[in-house]
């Protein structure tokens, strides 16, 4: 097949995930040019069968903003035209559904039919949703689409509340390739430059936006670090990093935490932590918990959204509410504080992620593309 993959090009997770399953569909044969505004930050893979097509925005006085969206949809019609692409598989409903349907439409009076699949991944829902200004396009561009998917049923159960939603969503979860990551540790791991003294190490990977409460990875990393000698790594960078600045002083400890900033891979680091802390007011699904679970870490997390489906209390770590960082701190420290008990969890987040495997994954992907082009 050749598909054509619309994404967001960012450090987030639709676009890892949009990245990763087009590298995967290429190694399988298939041929998937990316269509965004600049080249996605995990497509570090070169392939005969990976194709970037950049979306050129001009700066016009005319405009305040730019016209993403419209640019987008010309250029979704020049390489479906000209590249003959079978499929379109959009990622992130507002602006990448949108714009394919008019694409599709624009394409059709030439005689051209273009199935649409767009995958749901959060924020388009949970954010965008709520606010009624979107909430009629989105409804329409996802009632447009050809199919649908989701990342989490969780997810799905949010777009069915928020929007009037008229076909089946597909719950097809998020991924990964479970022996990149445990390879990869092997090789690259060391402990001793982050915990000279054998010190608990903690992490936190993301995009450091307010949604993630990284003020709570402090709170919890504090509470944990009173009761046991411990390091905290954070992976990322983005809105909140001054106020994690401020008060990693006002809690007094700068001196054990380590901010490495932006990383493509973050394994190396994963590989090397005790526990991952994600206390989020909301995912949708949780990639970054999922990547430190194939590095062996057990995670530290909310209940909300689809966190619950990706870590199982008491058995790849533990849930808790959205800002009881007392709960968390408990919870982290029934883990660290017992080697065996560490051990165990470390073993039991493997085996959760294993079934999240790209192996697992991609054929559902692959089948719903074939009943996709069938049902055009």
């Amino acid at each position: 097949m050749k598909i054509g993959i619309v994404c967001y090009p960012t450090f987030g997770g639709s676009g890892v995930v949009a990245t990763e399953l087009g590298k995967a569909l290429a190694l399988k044969g298939h041929q998937v040019h990316f269509i965004t505004y600049s080249q996605p930050v995990r497509l570090d893979f070169i392939s005969g069968n990976i194709f970037y097509h950049e979306v050129s925005v001009s700066d016009y006085p005319l405009f305040d903003y730019q016209p993403y969206e419209l640019v987008l949809s010309s250029k979704l019609v020049d390489v479906v035209k000209y590249e003959k692409l079978d499929l379109l598989h959009v990622h992130y409903a507002i602006p990448h559904a949108s714009a394919a349907y008019m694409a599709k439409q624009i394409l059709a009076k030439e005689g051209i039919n273009i199935p649409v699949i767009t995958t749901l991944h959060g924020t388009d829902i949970t954010l965008l949703g709520k606010d009624p200004s979107f909430e009629p396009v989105i409804t329409f561009a996802i009632n447009q689409s050809d199919a649908v998917t989701a990342v989490s049923d969780s997810l799905k159960q949010d777009t069915l509340k928020y929007f009037k939603i008229e076909k089946p969503i597909h719950v097809i979860p998020n991924f990964i390739c479970v022996d990149d990551y445990i390879q990869q540790s092997k090789s690259e791991c060391d402990k001793k430059q982050f915990a000279p003294y054998g010190e608990r190490i903690l992490i936190h990977v993301s995009n450091f936006r307010k949604v993630k409460r990284i003020d709570d990875v402090l709170r919890v990393f504090e509470k944990v670090r009173k009761k046991y000698s411990s390091k905290l790594i954070l992976v990322g960078d983005g809105p909140e990093r001054a106020n994690i600045e401020k008060l990693c002083r006002e809690l007094d400890t700068c001196n054990d935490i380590r901010s490495m900033g932006k990383i493509t891979d973050p394994t190396p680091l994963l590989c090397v932590a005790d526990l991952f802390l994600l206390p989020s007011e909301t995912e949708s699904f949780g990639l970054a918990a999922l990547e430190a679970m194939a590095c062996k870490v057990p995670v530290i997390s909310t209940n909300t959204g689809g966190l619950p489906e990706v870590n199982i209390n008491g058995i790849t770590g533990y849930t808790s509410n959205v800002g009881d960082v007392d709960d968390m701190a408990n919870n982290a420290l029934k883990i660290l504080n017992d080697d065996a008990t560490l051990y165990k969890f470390k073993e039991q987040a493997y085996e959760q992620a294993k079934k999240y495997d790209l192996g697992e994954v991609l054929p559902l992907y692959e089948k719903l593309y074939a009943e996709t082009l069938k049902q055009a």
